[in-house]
This record gives C-alpha cells, structure tokens and sequence, in this order.
C-alpha cells in the first residue's frame, strides 16, 4: 500500500495542472470551500479516501470470488483512484500551505578586511508537524515520504531600499531547510546600510521580503573606523581633512577616546565634529551606534628629516575605550607596528599622508627704467628667488623686444633653483644703430616647472628711454646770440641811466 501511495503522489504532482472539471467527474466531486478551509477539506478528503479503500476491497474479494464481472471491479477501482488522488492533492495544498521561513537573526559585523558583512539566521517554521499529523491523523508512512518538516531549495538575497541586490555572493541557496535546524548564511555588504531587505523564493516558488534592521555584532566590542579618502596627497603649509565614519560594535555605552599614531611631531592635528567644534572623546547611545568626525591634519611650512618631500606618511586614527586609553600612558613616545596596534584589540583605521610641495618663484629687479643715448645699451640684473615649498626645475625666460633691438642674457636658463634659493641672472638689451629718441618697453617673463606643474614668475617691464643727441656747433652760435643780447640790454640800461 505504501508503493501504490508514492506513486499516486507522483501522479498528482504531475497532474497537478490539470483544470478541475477533470476532478468533478469522479465520485468525490471538488468542493470549493476546501480552498478556504483546507485542513477540513483534508479531513473530509481522508474520510472519503478511506470509505474507497473499504469499499474496493470489498470488492476485490467479490471479484475474486466470481460474484462481480470485470466492469464492475474496474468501477470500484478507478473511484478508489479518484479518492486517493483527491486525498493526497489535498494533504500536498495543506503542506505547502502550512511551509514558513523566517529569519532569526540578522548580524552585521566588521569583518578583519575592513568590509562590512552580515550574517543571517534562517529558520524553517513550518514544524507545525506534529500537531498537524495529530489533527489529521495522517499515517506514518506517507507523512514521512512528503517530508513536512524540510523546504526544499530556499534562495537568498539581500536589498537595498532600491530592489537592488547589495550582497554578495549575490544570492545564496540552501538545499534543504530543516525543522529545529536553523541554517547560517554569510554575506559580504556591496552597501554599508543599517536598514536591509532580505528576498526568499523557496519551494514551489513562495516569496517572500523582509525589511529588516541589522543587528550590530557585540562581541568584537569595538568601535570600526573607515574614511573614504584614506589616502591623501597635500601641499606643504596646507591642511589636509581625512573624513571618519565610525560604528559601534559594542554591547557597552561607552566613551571613546580618539587617537592618532605615528603620525610626525612637526604635523598638527585635531579631530572635529559636524558642527566644526573640536573632538578628543566621542560617546554612543542605545539609540545611536554610528557618527561621524573629520581628523584634520595641518602641514608644515618646510620639510624636514621626519616630514620629507613626495614620502608617504603612514599613521593611524584609533577609537579607544577611556579606561584602556589611561593605561596606556604616552602613545605619541614610539612608533607603533600594525601588529603592536591590532594586539590593543581596538578600533583602528590606517591613513597616508604624501606631502607634496610647489615652488613659487619670486622675481627681483632693482632698476626698471634707464635712460641711454642712442650709441648706448642697456646692462641691468634680476634675482630669482625660490620662496615655495618644492624645487623649481627648467626655468627659462623669455623677452619681448622692441623691433630691431638685441639681447643677451647670462645664464640664458637656470637648470634648477631650489627651496629658499636665490640666482642672478644678467640682461643685456642693445637697440638698433637707427633708432629713434623715445621711450621704449621690455616686457620679460620667467616660467619653470615644479612637481610637474607650472610655475610662473611675475612679469616684469623694462622701460628705457632713448635721449636726442645736441649739435656742439648750434649749442655754441645760441649761447653767443644769447650773450650778445644780455650785453646790448646792459649798454642800454648803463647810457640810458647817464642821461
């Protein structure tokens, strides 16, 4: 009997698209109500699947004894098939109807990688089992071979507030989900968020999604830091702003202490909050497990042995409980391995930090403005000053002159001029054998280049001045004409005094 079962359940799971007229033509006709109220349609589904038993075997024996012909067995066979078919359609709607997942629990935790994952419990609730056999009375037998207590083929997925899947993998599949046997998955978050939905399709393709709040995992008992700009490049003299994100894994209100580590002397730093206002401690609640700080780093002027040009700086920023802070004493008297900070059992994020500098190239000239004959030239100097924070490389100059005029400049290029050096560069500008009395202006630029970056110096004009040569000869006949007339009016002033 339990072959002839098994296979008739395979028959129905088979046939189970078939429309339900097909049904009605037996002699347990469908009853509509049994969709609303499937447990009693079970019931009345096993009563009239046991009437049929009795009464096929009852008839098997009068078959067997010659009492009944062919076709009358043949009828009490197929009702027989017809109510055991009804039986165990509607013991498969009441077990696929009675079949739940639900989630447990959903852990997020921080990972050693620095990533963010979550871990979720999954649990099949459907153990409805016993008390569901207890109501039915459903023999052992059958009840085992459908398995009531295991879904089979559950998917997971976890989703943003989009629908778009976050996890990774992107989705998980448990074969079997067993009554009392909760199953663990583990996913990687491609989104850091607090607030989740977890996507189900199992067995024959329930759906289901949960919008969930994550847990934080207490038991690391710590406080993980990320900054999205870990890593920063910042010109000498500037202030550089690594933005903190910190969470609390903790079971514990406490407060914490931040820190930084093997970050230079010659740096200052500061930790500050949203509003600005300047951080050593930070405290969560019950209500608030994440915040926000910014640890802003100020560089100095010039380089030194312990801040160099174009070298990283590796340091770290450290969330530390109060009390353990204390012992610690001054962390600022070593430099710290990773090893030696992992071993604090504490919240921790590296940083780097490369100075970078630029050269700001300062141009000096004492004279601007000469006044020469026509057969003269002009000779004047300038001094190149490096007042930035990076070498100046490939300085070159470059001199708009008049129409027909010379130049010569001494060195015609400075290689390099670096940090706080100052050259002299001589220039010398020749005007044309014609030239005509006037003013005349020299315009001179001086570019280089610093860290791969354009310098420029400022530009400076030369204005010269061409005088007008006087004739010896005409200077000489005006200043007799001129005597001459001086001396006529004293001869007349003198006689006309007599008279």
């Amino acid at each position: 009997m339990k072959r002839k079962l098994t296979r008739a359940l395979i028959c129905t799971i088979l046939l189970a698209g078939v429309a339900p007229e097909v049904w009605s033509q037996s002699s347990n006709p469908f009853n509509q109500r049994d969709d609303k109220y499937r447990l009693l349609g079970l019931k009345r589904a096993r009563t009239a699947f046991e009437v049929a038993r009795s009464e096929f075997d009852r008839q098997k024996d009068l078959y067997g004894r010659k009492l009944i012909n062919q076709a009358e067995f043949d009828r009490a066979r197929t009702i027989f098939a017809d109510a055991e078919v009804n039986y165990q359609q509607s013991l498969l709607a009441v077990l696929f109807e009675q079949q739940y997942v639900s989630i447990v629990e959903a852990v997020k935790y921080h990972a050693e990688d620095g990533r963010r994952r979550v871990r979720l419990t999954l649990a099949n609730l459907s153990g409805g089992s016993a008390e569901f056999k207890r109501l039915v009375d459903v023999e052992d037998d059958l009840f085992r071979s459908l398995q009531p207590d295991v879904v089979h083929n559950v998917y997971v997925s976890i989703l943003n507030g989009d629908g778009a899947i976050i996890s990774q993998p992107y989705e998980y599949k448990i074969d079997e989900l067993r009554y009392g046997h909760p199953e663990t998955v583990d996913f990687s978050l491609l989104q850091d968020l607090d607030a989740v939905t977890v996507y189900l399709i199992y067995s024959n393709g329930t759906e289901r999604n949960f919008k969930v709040f994550l847990q934080k995992d207490i038991s690391v008992n710590r406080v993980a830091i990320q900054s999205e700009q870990f890593s920063q490049e910042v010109p000498l003299g500037k202030l550089a702003t690594f933005d903190l994100a910190l969470e609390l894994f903790s079971g514990q209100s406490d407060t914490y202490s931040l820190e930084v580590f093997n970050l230079p002397r010659q740096i200052a730093r500061f930790f500050s909050g949203g509003n600005g206002v300047r951080l050593s401690q930070i405290k969560f609640t019950e209500s608030t497990r994440t915040k926000t700080a910014a640890l802003e780093v100020a560089l100095p002027d010039r380089p030194s042995d312990e801040v160099m040009m174009d070298r990283p700086i590796v340091f770290y920023a450290l969330a530390i409980p109060r009390a353990k802070r204390l012992k610690l004493g001054d962390v600022s008297s070593k430099i710290w391995t990773e090893e030696e900070i992992k071993a604090l059992n504490v919240g921790y994020v590296r940083l780097e930090l490369v100075p970078r500098g630029k050269g700001e190239l300062l141009v000096r000239a004492p004279l601007l403005y000469h006044s020469i004959g026509a057969d003269e030239t002009v000779s004047m100097y300038m001094d190149l000053y490096n007042e930035g924070s990076h070498r100046i490389d490939n300085i070159a100059f470059e001199v708009e002159l008049p129409l027909g005029w010379r130049k010569s400049i001494e060195p015609p290029s400075l290689r390099s001029l670096d940090i706080a050096e100052e050259k002299r560069v001589q220039l010398t500008f020749i005007p044309p054998d014609d030239v005509a009395e006037g003013k005349y202006d020299i315009r001179i630029r001086s570019t280089g280049i610093s860290d791969n970056q354009p310098v420029n110096g400022e530009d400076k004009t030369v204005t010269v001045e061409i005088r007008a040569e006087t004739s010896i000869i005409a200077a000489s006949l005006v200043l007799a004409l001129l005597l001459s007339v001086i001396g006529g009016i004293v001869v007349f002033a003198v006689r006309l005094s007599r008279r």
